[in-house]
């Protein structure tokens, strides 16, 4: 397989996120065949049309910078109220706006975390209909990890083999797909 640049961004600001966590195995799992660069969205403000027309903030052109110059996206869907979290919809804002909107052909693949039973389902659903939208182009797999409290620990990192071996399986498919559809 050939090595791709992924850059994982976790929909949470949270610093022992179980989405942030799982990108972070992801990153482990993937070592020696893909480079993965974990994006943090703490910096990005809320999305205010005003501001873009007069330039990009330093933060977002910061993010745009890395989707541009990244192969495929690994999103960690952080689910709040059945939905994706507003930070994670915000910079899907930010990255998807002219000129050369760097979300627009490149594919992503979304996993997932929760302490609930749905394992990010819903959120998931929300953000491949969005990142569609936007002319992103979707990994048809996912992966959904309920019950998150018991499988990482208090630092966020992902203890349970089980899931490490489902998300280890869930990447040899992104790997695939990306063989297939090429870097964005």
């Amino acid at each position: 397989m050939s090595d791709f640049r992924i850059l994982a961004i976790p929909g949470s600001l949270r610093r022992a996120s179980f989405n942030r966590g799982l990108l972070v195995a992801a990153e482990q799992i993937l070592s020696g065949r893909a480079e993965v660069e974990l994006a943090s969205l703490a910096d990005i403000p809320l999305y205010n049309d005003d501001v873009r027309a007069l330039g990009y903030p330093e933060p977002v052109e910061q993010l745009r910078s890395q989707i541009e110059r990244a192969d495929a996206l690994l999103l960690g869907a952080t689910e709040y109220n059945f939905g994706p979290s507003g930070v994670l919809k915000n910079a899907i804002d930010w990255a998807s706006r002219p000129p050369d909107p760097p979300l627009q052909g490149k594919p992503f693949g979304l996993v997932g975390a929760s302490t609930g039973g749905f394992g990010t389902v819903r959120s998931q659903l929300a953000l491949r209909q969005i990142l569609l939208i936007v002319q992103a182009l979707g990994y048809p797999g996912s992966l959904h990890v309920s019950g998150a409290a018991k499988l990482f620990d208090e630092e966020g990192r992902l203890t349970d083999e089980a899931t490490r071996q489902s998300l280890s399986d869930f990447l040899d498919g992104f790997l695939g797909f990306l063989e297939r559809v090429g870097s964005g």
